[in-house]
């Protein structure tokens, strides 16, 4: 890359630390879809000095919408000089819940031995904040740089990206014509580029029972007995089979080569009861439990498969079990997505990070789902990865991390690509 690109880089690493403070002080929790307006506001004024135009977008009547918790989103464009391909940077603005563990304040945006700690910053206010650098730097040491540079802050991507990406796709943002490369900063290390990720599906399942006095349980029938031979089919047959499959797509970590399942939640009986309640519980057989399953799915499983391997199981006990009842609602459904290798964004980020790092990258793909599925599926833009600090395991744990030295060496990386995509060819 240009010298004085890196050089540029090099002297914003305060401000890039400060930047990624910031945002990570902005507690963006979701649920409920806390301070949206408030960290695109902070977006607007800083990218707005930096002559980008912006634009402030809310996805009304999205799932989660509301005028308590409204979906608010915000896409930066700056013009150069003369025609040419845009690239845009999309980072999700919303954060998990903080969860039990923590020995850091998870907004509290500390610093200890070259990491910065807090609820997000990994996962991806790190990228979002290498992102605004890399542009800062190029836009300041390229002025005559042919296209445009799109810099966006969405919401919702941990509940799915209805209210952000999704929204956006529908509205035409991510329109090939108006877009041509897209790099998603989430945190897959700053030597790999993600292509894709494997596919998702939802679904409740509720057993159904009956009620009756806890000391005859023989008048009633229990829905938790029910969901019990559920979760006993599962764990002889479904999880083997599941175990027992491998694919090509190159997902890290390994064990996500396999298809996996994760009962997300069960509840059964009656509701527990709030803190401040000390009595005693009443005596009955529950009639109705439910689970929530989280089902990844490899390339080569169709969807329809996925589906019915459940749907099976369960009508294999209804025709076995005495009184045996259910019922399955879907949640959601996402296929897996993959970028080719050939595709430019990949061509131009794998030489950036040889440029930068004097190493080949990694190609991977995520366990989860990402962004990419909207860019993709609706937007119909397909020359979309995923590139960023981080660290990939630190996700949604206690003390998420990122490392200082790794978002400055993912912003030169982010830079090298603008100026390979943006810069005339000699």
């Amino acid at each position: 890359m240009n010298s004085k690109t890196s050089s540029a880089i090099e002297a914003k690493r305060d401000d890039l630390i400060a930047l990624t403070q910031d945002l990570i002080r902005i507690p963006t929790l979701n649920p409920p879809g806390q301070d949206y307006r408030a960290i695109c506001e902070y977006l607007d004024r800083r990218l707005s000095t930096h002559g980008f135009e912006t634009q402030m977008i809310r996805a009304f009547g999205t799932p989660g919408d509301s005028e308590k918790y409204p979906r608010w989103n915000i896409i930066a464009r700056r013009e150069g000089v003369r025609g040419g391909d845009c690239v845009h940077f999309n980072s999700h603005t919303d954060v998990v819940e903080v969860g039990a563990g923590w020995t850091f304040d998870p907004f509290g945006a500390e610093i200890s031995d070259g990491k910065i700690y807090g609820r997000g910053t990994c996962d991806m206010k790190g990228g979002l904040a290498a992102s605004i650098i890399a542009a800062e730097a190029f836009i300041e040491t390229h002025p005559d740089f042919e296209g445009a540079i799109e810099i966006s802050g969405t919401a919702d991507e941990e509940s799915g990206g209805y209210g952000g990406v999704a929204y956006l796709a529908e509205q035409g943002f991510f329109n090939p014509e108006k877009v041509q490369h897209v790099i998603i900063p989430e945190p897959l290390h700053k030597d790999r580029i993600c292509l894709g990720h494997r596919g998702g599906w939802w679904a409740e399942i509720e057993t159904k029972g009956e009620i009756a006095h806890g000391s005859m349980p023989f008048l009633g029938d229990c829905a938790v007995r029910h969901m019990g031979a559920v979760l006993n089919e599962f764990e002889n047959k479904l999880f083997p089979a599941m175990a027992a499959r491998r694919t090509d797509m190159p997902v890290v970590p390994e064990g996500a080569r396999s298809s996996t399942m994760n009962i997300n939640s069960i509840h059964g009986g009656q509701a527990e009861q709030a803190d401040d309640f000390d009595g005693l519980p009443a005596h009955c057989v529950p009639d109705s439990c439910r689970i929530v399953i989280d089902r990844r799915f490899l390339a080569e499983e169709p969807l329809d498969q996925v589906r019915s391997e459940v749907t099976d199981l369960l009508e294999g006990l209804r025709a076995s079990r005495l009184d045996f009842d259910y019922e399955l609602t879907e949640l959601n459904a996402v296929l897996p997505s993959m970028t080719d290798r050939d595709a430019p964004v990949v061509q131009t980020v794998s030489q950036a990070i040889q440029d930068v790092m004097g190493k080949a990258p990694e190609y991977v793909a995520s366990p989860g789902t990402y962004d990419q599925k909207h860019i993709d599926r609706i937007g119909k833009l397909k020359n979309c990865i995923a590139y960023g600090p981080g660290l990939l395991e630190l996700a949604h744990k206690p003390d998420e991390y990122i490392g200082i030295d790794d978002m400055v060496d993912s912003a030169k990386v982010m830079a090298a690509a603008l100026e390979s995509l943006l810069l005339p060819k000699a």
